[in-house]
């Protein structure tokens, strides 16, 4: 994919390359315990190198998103049963304000920084995460379920602790994989107390280039890449 940007520089050992601001990638997530893309997301980079990558996900951008069989939405459907009932994937399309997705090479966790209607900040999520594997057309993920919620003021709670519980009772991660998820999450927690970067480099002041177009989802969005680094 990679639209609109050619690449700038290739990493050590040619593994992976970096994308010009403005091109157009794939952000997704694979199913957990499985290996389809269950989430996929077009994005414009904003800043890729060997720091961080930055990327901007547009109101009104279609994405891929997971449904129960019959085509309920996945939040809706108790706790209990949440993971266990069959699901598909629908397009749809991504309502309210965009989302500036901030993630560092190598890291288990992005930070997502959200806004209010009229660029009023609202806070950063951090997302934990497999680190993200690059391909020519994106990154790739799974999603670790628990989160953690960063306000203005710095303060910040665990989200989804609920929905993490559950997880390790359908045997959607074993023990091994929920105490990484854990240190992770305490790692991420001294970087938000240490008020480290991104949180420190004032992200939430940046805004989109507005000769930007929102970017499509491409109709092969579930290929699988030839070939992935971290």
């Amino acid at each position: 994919m990679a639209e609109g940007g050619a690449v700038t520089h290739v990493e050590a050992g040619g593994s992976a390359a970096y994308w010009n601001p403005g091109s157009r990638i794939l952000w997704r997530y694979r199913e957990n315990a499985g290996e389809r893309f269950h989430i996929v997301r077009p994005v414009t980079v904003v800043r890729d190198d060997e720091e961080l990558l930055a990327v901007w996900l547009a109101p009104g951008t279609e994405c891929v998103k997971p449904v129960l069989a019959d085509g309920t939405a996945v939040h809706v459907e108790p706790l209990e049963s949440r993971y266990t009932k069959p699901r598909t994937v629908q397009r749809g399309h991504w309502f309210g304000t965009g989302v500036l997705k901030l993630a560092r090479p190598g890291e288990p966790w992005s930070v997502w920084l959200f806004w209010e209607p009229g660029w009023q900040f609202k806070n950063w999520y951090v997302n934990l995460e497999e680190p993200l594997a690059r391909w020519a057309g994106g990154v790739d993920s799974e999603d670790h379920f628990l989160d953690i919620s960063v306000n203005p003021d710095r303060t910040w709670d665990w989200r989804d602790e609920d929905e993490f519980a559950q997880a390790r009772r359908d045997g959607l991660m074993d023990d091994r994989l929920a105490a990484r998820v854990r240190e992770a999450g305490r790692d991420a927690v001294e970087v938000i107390r240490a008020w480290g970067p991104p949180f420190s480099d004032g992200w939430q002041h940046w805004r989109p280039d507005p000769s930007w177009s929102v970017p499509s989802l491409p109709d092969d969005w579930d290929r699988t890449p030839a070939h992935v680094s971290t």
